[in-house]
């Protein structure tokens, strides 16, 4: 059997039309599951009824509430990954580096956002003792391996986006997310979620500048060992041997149980 024209199993990076199409070929379907509301019928409550199982990017301590049982059942939380998983993060600061600025990242990423620059340039002047850095958005410079800014930062400020959310926990760096508006909640329930693990400082909305200084404070106290739960380093192997045992054991419905 041709495995290009044929295949065993396709999984959906989250296109509810790429899995709904798949599955119209007769194609089982694993979905990438996202946090928000995605029990809108037909799109997403079809793509996710039909797929085999469902991969949660996120730890099953901290699921998506208001899940249907059956989508529970077939849903595999990997955890967070990250281009960076397997990459000791460095400290901050080394041990000898005496009395220095405290480091801010603010990591906005490519896509769109809800923050202005005159926002920024206040959140920079409101915080003394401070150094702000931006990587991404409008004003940000563009770094190919952002890697050592970020284990350099001692605190990130960043959206909500899965991908931003897996690199910092990565980091193991303490966080301020501010989640942005975008369709279904998805980032307003990754917030929700966080706060949930006290895992970092989440805001509904970009704080007042005046705020800024108690904030970093706040996350810098928080600390970042508890990304850990988040984001155990093995999320892309556990997703990988999930979709390893769907396709060996076809015509079963996958359990879910993270190996």
């Amino acid at each position: 059997m041709d495995a290009a024209t044929s295949p065993a199993l396709l999984v959906s990076d989250v296109s509810v039309e790429v899995a709904l199409l798949a599955r119209l070929l007769g194609t089982p379907t694993a979905v990438v599951a996202m946090r928000g509301e995605r029990t809108d019928p037909p799109p997403h409550r079809a793509a996710y009824d039909l797929a085999e199982l469902l991969l949660d990017p996120w730890p099953s301590t901290l699921p998506e509430p208001g899940w249907p049982q059956h989508w529970q059942a077939k849903a595999v939380h990997t955890g967070a990954f990250s281009r960076f998983d397997g990459r000791d993060p460095a400290p901050a600061h080394e041990s000898g580096d005496g009395p220095h600025l405290r480091r801010v990242l603010l990591l906005m990423g490519s896509g769109g956002h809800d923050i202005s620059t005159s926002e920024v340039a206040e959140a920079r002047a409101a915080s003394p003792g401070w150094q702000w850095t931006t990587l991404g958005g409008p004003d940000g410079r563009w770094s190919a391996d952002p890697w050592p800014t970020l284990c350099a930062a001692d605190v990130v400020v960043t959206h909500a986006g899965q991908n931003a959310v897996a690199e910092c926990a990565a980091a193991r760096r303490p966080a301020v997310v501010v989640p942005q508006d975008r369709p279904f909640g998805e980032q307003a329930a990754t917030g929700r979620a966080l706060t949930r693990g006290r895992l970092a400082v989440v805001t509904a909305r970009w704080p007042q500048a005046h705020d800024w200084a108690a904030l970093l404070d706040q996350a810098h106290a928080l600390g970042g060992n508890r990304w850990s739960q988040w984001a155990p380093g093995d999320g892309a192997a556990r997703a990988a041997r999930a979709l390893a045992d769907a396709v060996s054991a076809p015509g079963s419905m996958y359990t879910g149980k993270a190996r």
